[in-house]
């Protein structure tokens, strides 16, 4: 029993001694023996420097003011951990084992970077030394790595770069981060926040299986990415390679803020075009970048579409959907009655058209819908295709029922260079008086026919487009009626203001430069006479100067009287009025020119002449003549 107890007493005191001997070891010797076990369990190199703390049982720990964990092999970007003030402890009991069992991992100020390549291979995945050419290539380790669990990670105001091979470099400051791990087996728990803006970025997540997903396996995932604005949610399954799918939830208060806490700015979406959000779909993510949305529903805060997508990532978005809607209203919310939209007391809108947006992706989307608004226009159902191309779009009507008849056409902005829009449309049997209602707030013609239209304008505003605008068409209606204007009072007593003006048939070409409708062939046909039409529009100026001129026979003798009325003014509101002196210029030449010659051959006095002070005497016979002439002219509607 004595030798007994004497072997023990010599193996506690070898204990002690040997305990004692590492104690009294140089904190930079204790250092490095923990570097080369750091080394060993993770396969890179690794160094401390600065003031050194230790730590032995149950947890081998160092804890450094300096500490930097380089990346793998195949990476030439630089180390891919450096802190000012780190600490690793290491499960001393795991270890005795031939486990590698992490106890946590703290860090202050780090610089962490993360880099993937296409080919599978990732710098957070981790063997020990003597599996390293797992990672490094593509040959079979001599023996299995040693099983490695982290049980907790917290990172505090790190640097995070990630460098996904073919894919933009992503870099954020201020990262806070804490990952949960206790079974090695199991799943983790992830807790981090972000501010790549001013506004910080909430994220979540649990994985199943971590280990696995670690080292690029497809595990059970569901996170939550959230700000103040909005989130998104994502519950199905990825991997680390870029494999992801399952449900996705998106939901915004305020898209342009959620994008811009997300590192986004300057995103101006108009109401009922995101600006905010309310949708689901079935998402699928290739490691290649590619994006599969199915089952796809949206509220975009008051336009609702369904439909499916496919988008490339890889640089600029190419984008492929199908899309329906209801009534989509693409008004951005702005009142509009009569197209008020887009003009007011004061002309076109003069504020700077922002069209940056349409630099946002490259591809096409096909649209139905049961009606579209369009501020200026109205539409019925309408079949479309969108198509973009480095910020040119084009919208192709492909089947559009509006004001009653059939539209197709194309609708262009080209914000390559300086913006411009321009169009070609084609109507057949189209309601006159509504579309000239939502086009110019002209409400007096109506009828249904054919139109033509081409254009073309350009300007940073609306108002510098109008009055730009260049083009040509023509319009041929069927029987219909001017309202505010009746020409058969007008031919027999005078009278233009008042009643309405039924006409068979109306037809017109017109060109326009310089935002002025030009047109001069107007040909309008009544049951008892006609009338021509000459005169100019100033879009740009919302104007109107038209010489409207309604030619009647006389008493079936084959003589014909004209009565010319002049539109002028304002478009929503012009004055109709009689044209005399060009009535009598039309009418009366012959006896104007018989009166005027008569007075130079002296029978002014018969006339009833007075000249006036700094007047001639034929300037005042002819002053006389018109009078008279005007006279004569009314008593043919008396």
């Amino acid at each position: 029993m004595k030798w007994i107890v004497r072997l023990i007493g010599v193996l506690v005191l070898m204990v002690v001694v040997a305990a004692v001997s590492i104690l009294f070891l140089p904190a930079e010797r204790i250092a490095k023996i923990a570097a080369d076990q750091l080394r060993t369990v993770t396969g890179r190199d690794v160094s401390i420097s600065g003031k050194v703390g230790l730590t032995f049982w149950p947890v081998l720990g160092v804890s450094a003011d300096g500490l930097e964990v380089g990346n793998a092999r195949w990476s030439e970007q630089g180390p891919m951990l450096s802190a000012t003030q780190a600490a690793i402890g290491v499960d001393a009991m795991s270890l005795l084992r031939g486990e590698i069992r992490i106890t946590k991992i703290e860090a202050v100020s780090p610089t962490i970077r993360l880099d993937q390549r296409k080919d599978g291979r990732a710098s957070w995945q981790f063997s020990d030394a003597s599996g390293q050419a797992q990672i490094a290539t593509s040959t079979t380790p001599e023996r299995a790595a040693r099983p490695i669990s982290i049980e907790r990670l917290q990172i505090t105001d790190a640097t995070l770069i990630y460098d996904a091979e073919g894919a933009d470099l992503v870099t954020y400051s201020g990262v806070d981060l804490t990952l949960d791990w206790p079974d090695r087996l199991g799943g983790a728990d992830i807790q981090a926040r972000v501010r790549p803006a001013k506004e910080p970025v909430d994220v979540s997540a649990t994985i199943g299986g971590f280990a696995g997903f670690i080292t690029g396996q497809v595990q059970p995932v569901d996170m939550l990415i959230s700000t103040d604005a909005g989130s998104v949610r994502l519950n199905g399954r990825a991997s680390t390679e870029g494999a992801v799918a399952g449900d996705l939830t998106i939901k915004t208060d305020d898209t342009a803020r959620f994008l811009a806490a997300l590192g986004v700015p300057g995103v101006a979406l108009p109401q009922g075009l995101g600006r905010s959000i309310d949708a689901r779909t079935q998402l699928t993510l290739t490691p290649d970048r590619r994006l599969a949305l199915r089952d796809m529903t949206a509220d975009l805060g008051g336009n609702k579409i369904s439909g499916a997508a496919d988008v490339s990532l890889n640089g600029v978005p190419q984008v492929n959907a199908q899309l329906d809607a209801g009534a989509l209203d693409l008004t951005g919310g702005s009142a509009s009655a009569g197209g008020g939209s887009a003009k007011g007391v004061d002309g076109w809108p003069k504020d700077r058209i922002d069209a940056s947006g349409l630099a946002a992706f490259n591809g096409q989307i096909a649209l139905r819908a049961t009606s579209v608004n369009m501020g200026g226009f109205r539409l019925g159902a309408t079949t479309a295709i969108l198509r973009n191309e480095q910020s040119r779009m084009v919208f192709e009507l492909r089947d559009v029922v509006a004001y009653g008849g059939n539209v197709t056409g194309e609708f262009v902005v080209n914000n390559r260079g300086n913006l411009s829009v321009g169009g070609k449309m084609a109507a057949r049997g189209i309601e006159l008086q509504p579309l000239l209602q939502d086009a110019a707030d002209l409400s007096r013609l109506t009828g249904k026919g054919d139109a033509d239209l081409s254009f073309l304008g350009s300007g940073s505003t609306v108002d510098a487009i109008m009055r730009s605008l260049s083009g040509q068409g023509a319009l041929s209606l069927g029987r219909g009626t001017i309202e505010g204007l009746n020409l058969d009072r007008l031919m027999r007593s005078g009278s233009a203001n008042g009643g309405t003006t039924i006409f068979e048939s109306l037809n017109a070409t017109f060109g326009i430069e310089g935002g002025v409708l030009k047109n001069r062939d107007l040909l309008l046909l009544l049951s008892s006479f006609r009338a021509d039409g000459k005169g100019d529009v100033n879009l740009g100026a919302q104007t109107i100067d038209y010489l409207f001129t309604p030619v009647a026979s006389l008493n079936g003798s084959g003589d014909s009287i004209a009565i010319p009325v002049r539109i002028v003014g304002p478009w929503a509101s012009p004055s109709i009025k009689p044209d005399l002196q060009a009535a009598i210029d039309l009418n009366l030449d012959k006896e104007k020119k018989e009166l005027e010659q008569k007075a130079k051959d002296g029978v002014a006095e018969k006339l009833g002449l007075t000249v006036q002070d700094g007047q001639s005497t034929e300037d005042a016979i002819k002053d006389k003549a018109t009078d008279a002439l005007k006279k004569e002219l009314l008593k043919i509607f008396q």
